[in-house]
């Protein structure tokens, strides 16, 4: 099946053609760098990831844009608030950005444009506009018309009618529209500031990324990212801006990722349910979250929540398990060489192990189905444990379908970024974390592990079963194998 994805513009699934074969440009609206990040922005930047890694998967030539917003009303303000520059605080929030971006496991884009690097490229873009009539200077401040703009409001779908009827001009603002929207704004004391045809001033939002885009990708090009509050104001205005200059269509395809609830209801200061990635990060392992945020379709609401994270941290630990028991029978010197037949009660898991790509692959093509594709891959952990408990009887043949389907998972698991860890150290950190709530130290949980192995070979069972029981009570589960007893926490 050919990739498929869902175009806001058009409101529907379509099938997608890069512009030039075997080679795709996307562009994904980054951050504004006044303050750390938040799980909205963990989950925007983790969608466009996944988007990037799975179109280098099927083989294509990704030139992946995603800009940060560097000079805003917003960084102003806090900088002032702090006694430094603008550039000082954006440049602290760059580096915190980044930091947290790698802690997620984020591939690093082609290009990370600054718009304070690109002021000659708005400059120009603006007096484009104001050449071809789409634009007009008002004391310094340049708007954009969008009464000039016939198909304005196309990507949000909005009446401009019942826009209008609540629209209202600020006090300072020239426009002769209620909707027209700043491309340059007039210096004002403090601020920082560029030359321009029109005085000292700096852009306003919506263009940078215009500028940005046209300059690395073209003025038209494949993809374009973001989440689902950019699609008005930012990305209508963009393509007004875009199109009004090139009269072409600036974007094929426009991706929006779904909100974030937080103990479903909405991510809000004022609510107190405001959570950093920093601080969520100290309390989960970061393929944990990013494990959570692949679990629903990118385009669905997602409900940030304990439970919730639990839930994620439960199914991680699922597959590492059986990675890591896998890992142990592959590497065992006494495995069966040679052919063998697949018994009936086996052929069902073996053709969920065989056919896992295939069926990865056909879940990822409708729409970048993430939710779809852990699910097939959850039935290829099935299936190797159903394949393991016969584990005294693996043959040649059994291993080498154990064998793929490990590779697989590794593999198809990198699409998604993840299982990068190595098994066993991911499982042993993971308990270690665990006994926090326990009082219990690793040392601990081995003496008694001892202890009841001991009071087994005396036969003491009621006290083995003892041992057992008050490990469990402390969220240790023990578990008995030909291998010896290992143990993990609930």
């Amino acid at each position: 099946m050919p990739l498929r994805v869902y175009n806001t513009l058009s409101g529907k699934k379509e099938e997608f053609q890069s512009l030039v074969p075997g080679k795709v440009g996307m562009y994904v609206c980054g951050v504004t760098v006044y303050d750390y990040c938040h799980i909205g922005h963990a989950r925007a930047n983790i969608v466009f990831d996944i988007v990037y890694r799975y179109l280098q998967y099927s083989n294509y030539d990704v030139t992946y844009v995603r800009n940060y917003t560097d000079v805003d009303d917003k960084i102003i303000a806090r900088a002032n608030e702090r006694g430094i520059s603008s550039q000082e605080l954006s440049e602290e929030f760059i580096r915190a950005f980044d930091e947290d971006m790698a802690a997620l496991g984020l591939r690093k884009p082609t290009h990370e444009p600054k718009a304070t690097a690109y002021i000659a490229e708005i400059i120009t873009l603006v007096e484009q506009l104001i050449a071809k009539g789409m634009a007009y200077e008002s004391e310094g401040d340049v708007y954009y018309s969008v009464d000039n703009f016939s198909s304005y409001l196309q990507l949000s779908k909005r009446n401009m009618e019942e826009m209008l009827a609540g629209a209202r001009i600020a006090p300072g603002e020239l426009k002769r529209n209620p909707m027209d929207f700043a491309l340059w704004k007039a210096a004002k004391p403090g601020e920082p500031s560029w030359e321009s045809p029109w005085g000292a001033g700096r852009p306003g939002w919506h263009i940078e990324c215009s500028a940005m885009s046209s300059s690395l990708l073209g003025e038209t090009f494949d993809i374009h990212g973001g989440g689902r509050d950019l699609i008005f104001p930012h990305h209508e205005n963009e393509i007004a801006q875009s199109e009004g200059v090139s009269g072409k269509p600036f974007v094929k395809y426009w991706l929006h990722n779904g909100f974030v609830n937080v103990n479903q209801e909405k991510m809000s200061k004022s609510l107190g349910n405001f959570f950093t990635i920093r601080d969520i990060l100290k309390r989960y392992d970061p393929e944990v979250v990013r494990f959570f945020i692949l679990t629903a379709h990118y385009r669905s609401p997602i409900d940030f929540s304990d439970q919730n994270l639990e839930e994620a941290r439960i199914g991680l630990t699922r597959f590492y398990e059986a990675l890591a028991h896998l890992d142990k029978v592959l590497a065992r010197d006494d495995n069966v060489t040679g052919e063998g037949p697949v018994t009936e009660a086996l052929a069902e898991p073996v053709e969920k192990l065989v056919r896992l790509e295939e069926r990865f692959r056909s879940a990822m093509d409708d729409d970048f189905n993430t939710a779809q594709a852990i699910g097939h891959m959850f039935d290829a952990v099935r299936a190797i444990n159903r394949i393991l408990a016969e584990e005294n009887d693996l043959h040649g043949q059994l291993l080498a379908i154990l064998s793929n389907g490990h590779d697989d998972l590794i593999r198809l698991g990198e699409v998604l970024g993840l299982f990068g860890s190595d098994p066993a150290a991911w499982l042993a950190r993971s308990a270690q974390e665990g006994l926090a709530d326990s009082g219990l130290s690793g040392a601990d949980i081995e003496a008694l592990i001892l202890e009841r192995r001991e009071a087994r070979t005396n036969r003491d069972f009621a006290r083995a079963d003892q041992i057992r029981d008050e490990l469990a009570d402390k969220g240790v589960l023990l578990l008995d194998s030909p291998e010896g007893t290992t143990w993990k926490m609930k």
